[in-house]
C-alpha cells in the first residue's frame, strides 16, 4: 500500500517509516521543511509538504494514498486543550478525504481513555467518555468518522521513550531542572504506563496490516511504572533531590502538569498482544533514563 504518514520526521513516525518500507509499503510523508524533505527522501519515502494547519495540503496527502496513519501532534503541552482542537479538526479532514472507501485511517491517541475508573488498568475494550484529559477530542473524532463508515483504528500510546524523550517525562525533566527538585505526589504511588519506540513503531504497521475497523490497540510494553521510580530515576541523573508534595500544593510546583503528575496512566496491552501478535522487546523506561544523558545541551536536542 501507498500510506500516506502525518508526522513522519517526529519522534515515532521517523521509526514507523522504516517499519512501513520493511513491510513492502510505499511512504508519502508528511513535512513542513526542506530539512525534513531531505530526510524523509534519504529514508526511502516520497516526502510531502504540508502542516496540521493546512488541512487542504493533509486532504491532498490522504487523495494520494491507499491508507493513512497519522501520528503529528503539536507538543506544546502547555497549550494541550487548543492543540486537541486541532487535532480534532485533522482527524476530520482526513476522513472526509476516506469516507465512501475501505481505506484505513489509523490515528493515535492516549491510554487513559481506556480507563473505566474501576482501579484497574485501562483497556482496549473501553472508551471512557468522561475522562478530563484534553485528548479524548482526538477520538471523539475518530467515533464520528465511524458513524459514517470510515474504517478507522486508534493506537493509544502510553510513555513512549528512548534515551532522547519520554514522553511527558521530558518535560517533566526541564520542569524538575528549573524547580532544583523532582516532586511526586503523595507516595508517589500512581503508575504510568510505558512503550519503547521501536515496539511502538512496530505496532502501528502491525495494527495497519491486520488491524480491523474500530478497533482501539495500546502500545504497552509496561503496564504501570511508578511515578516515584520515575522521579527517583531522574533525580539521579539530574543530580537534584527528591520531594513528596501533598495534593493540595503540586498544582504551585507543577503548573500545567499537574493534570497529569497525579494521574494514574497503569494500562494493558493483553488484548492488542492477542490480536496481533505484538510482542515488546526494548528496554523499558526507566532502564532509559537512567541510561540518558542530562546535560542541558543533550536535553535541548
Amino acid at each position: 500500500m501507498r500510506v500516506f504518514l502525518t508526522g513522519a520526521t517526529g519522534f515515532i513516525g521517523s521509526h514507523i517509516v522504516p517499519e512501513l518500507l520493511a513491510a513492502g509499503h510505499q511512504v508519502l510523508g508528511l513535512t513542513r521543511s526542506d530539512t525534513g524533505l531531505r530526510s524523509l527522501a534519504a529514508a526511502g519515502a516520497e516526502p510531502h509538504r504540508g502542516t496540521l494547519e493546512d488541512l487542504g495540503s493533509l486532504r491532498a496527502g490522504a487523495e494520494k494514498a491507499d491508507a493513512v496513519i497519522h501520528t503529528a501532534f503539536d507538543h506544546n503541552f502547555s497549550n494541550m486543550v487548543e492543540n486537541c482542537e486541532k487535532d480534532r479538526r485533522v482527524i476530520a479532514a482526513l476522513g472526509s478525504v476516506l469516507q465512501g472507501s475501505d481505506r484505513p485511517l489509523l490515528i493515535t491517541s492516549g491510554v487513559a481513555l481506556g480507563d473505566a475508573g474501576d482501579g484497574r488498568p485501562a483497556n482496549e475494550a473501553v472508551f471512557n467518555a468522561l475522562h478530563p484529559i484534553p485528548r479524548i477530542a482526538s477520538e471523539q473524532a475518530a467515533n464520528a468518522l465511524l458513524e459514517v463508515g470510515v474504517d478507522v483504528r486508534v493506537v493509544r500510546l502510553p510513555q513512549v521513550h528512548d534515551t532522547t524523550k519520554q514522553g511527558l517525562v521530558t518535560p517533566f525533566i526541564e520542569h524538575s531542572r528549573g524547580k532544583g527538585s523532582v516532586a511526586y505526589i503523595g507516595q508517589g504511588n500512581n503508575q504510568w504506563s510505558a512503550g519503547h519506540v521501536l515496539d511502538v513503531a512496530k505496532l502501528y504497521v502491525l495494527a495497519l496490516d491486520r488491524g480491523r475497523k474500530g478497533a482501539r490497540y495500546h502500545a504497552v510494553a509496561e503496564e504501570g511504572v511508578a511515578m516515584r521510580d520515575i522521579a527517583e530515576a531522574v533525580a539521579a541523573g539530574l543530580g537534584l533531590p527528591t520531594v513528596s508534595l501533598s495534593t493540595e500544593d503540586a498544582p504551585a510546583y507543577f503548573g500545567w502538569m499537574s493534570i497529569f503528575a497525579g494521574l494514574g496512566m497503569q494500562a494493558s496491552s493483553d488484548w492488542t498482544r492477542e490480536q496481533l501478535d505484538w510482542n515488546p522487546t526494548g528496554p523499558g523506561l526507566i532502564e532509559d533514563l537512567q541510561a540518558m544523558h542530562y546535560s542541558k545541551s543533550a536535553a535541548a536536542e
